[in-house]
């Protein structure tokens, strides 16, 4: 087949009762097959899908791999030209898939590719995980076009042409499968959030383009599997986002040294969160930020460079921060 969408479900089994039947009917027609694969589920998703979906290629998984591993398990099971990555609280319109193919067809130094991820309460708005494509700060903060931390737009059509951007959400995510093979897949020491940042990086770092098409959109409901205010969310991010600069500013910056040096400093940021959160009463999210920098010195190791590494688009010059708090 040349499109294999794949959900990596775990315990969202009202989301896949809910969203999974309008999925399979947008790929009717194309030279696609949706698989769902479930991260050893407790809330009998398996069940639903033996009993309502016997039709779906369904992928169990004997413990939960996260979003790294379960993905990267359950791809190494299909073939496929290109993969789609798509989260089980995602509704899709008709037609989003053939955009998002076309374009990769058309240009095929493209890696990576996704729509715009508009909320699916709200819908003349951006959702917040991916709005019209990723980019990210000197220091690692990521933001959107559309969404500055929580300040999300509107969609009046200004993102409607197609651009490079540096990474795509992984709640809808398009990969030619022959980069996503030879780039290692995800990093599994993520687990889950900011993996997708990381994958779409080392694709540029490489040569290839990552770009949204906003002639495709779906709507994304957000936090399915982990709420925002849950400190192991938090823990996640704070840790990934500096396993993310330590596998992709040296190669970016061209010295492991300046490298160093940029990641101190946003040690540095985290370390003023970390105090509001303690001076505020939030406990466990000063916890979690503590834990996040102990995790992150046992996993980092260094990432490799590649031979004459790319230039990626999507990299601010600048602090976002205080753009999105004024």
């Amino acid at each position: 087949m040349k499109v294999a969408v794949v959900i990596l479900n775990y315990n969202t089994r009202d989301y896949l009762k809910q969203f999974l039947p309008g999925l399979l009917a947008s790929c009717q027609g194309l030279d696609a097959e949706v698989t769902v694969a479930d991260n050893a589920s407790a809330d009998g998703s398996v069940e639903l899908m033996q009993a309502q979906f016997p039709q779906v290629q369904l992928i169990p998984l004997d413990r939960n791999y996260g979003f790294t591993g379960g993905y990267n398990r359950a791809l190494a099971q299909l073939e496929a030209d290109y993969y789609v990555l798509i989260n089980s609280d995602i509704e899709v319109p008709e037609g989003w898939l053939k955009p998002l193919v076309d374009w990769m067809e058309s240009h095929p130094d493209c890696g990576a590719c996704g729509p715009k991820l508009i909320s699916y309460k709200e819908r003349d708005s951006f959702e917040y995980a991916g709005a019209a494509g990723g980019l990210i700060d000197r220091y690692g903060y990521p933001f959107c076009r559309g969404r500055i931390l929580q300040k999300v737009e509107k969609d009046h059509g200004q993102y409607d042409t197609p651009a490079h951007v540096l990474w795509v959400s992984g709640a809808c995510l398009m990969v030619r499968a022959a980069v996503w093979k030879t780039l290692g897949g995800l990093d599994e020491r993520f687990f889950a959030h900011m993996e997708e940042i990381d994958l779409c990086w080392r694709m540029q770092l490489h040569g290839w383009k990552v770009t949204v098409v906003p002639a495709s959109y779906v709507y994304h409901i957000g936090g399915g599997t982990l709420p925002n205010e849950s400190p192991f969310k938090l823990r996640l991010n704070f840790r990934n986002n500096l396993l993310l600069l330590e596998n992709n500013l040296p190669a970016t910056l061209g010295s492991r040294c300046r490298a160093r040096r940029r990641i101190f400093v946003r040690m540095c940021l985290d370390g003023c969160s970390a105090l509001v959160y303690l001076f505020t009463g939030r406990w466990s999210f000063f916890r979690a930020v503590v834990d996040a920098h102990k995790e992150y010195r046992k996993l980092r190791r260094p990432g490799t460079i590649p031979h004459n590494p790319q230039k990626p688009e999507g990299i601010y010059n600048g602090w976002i921060v205080p753009k999105g708090l004024f």
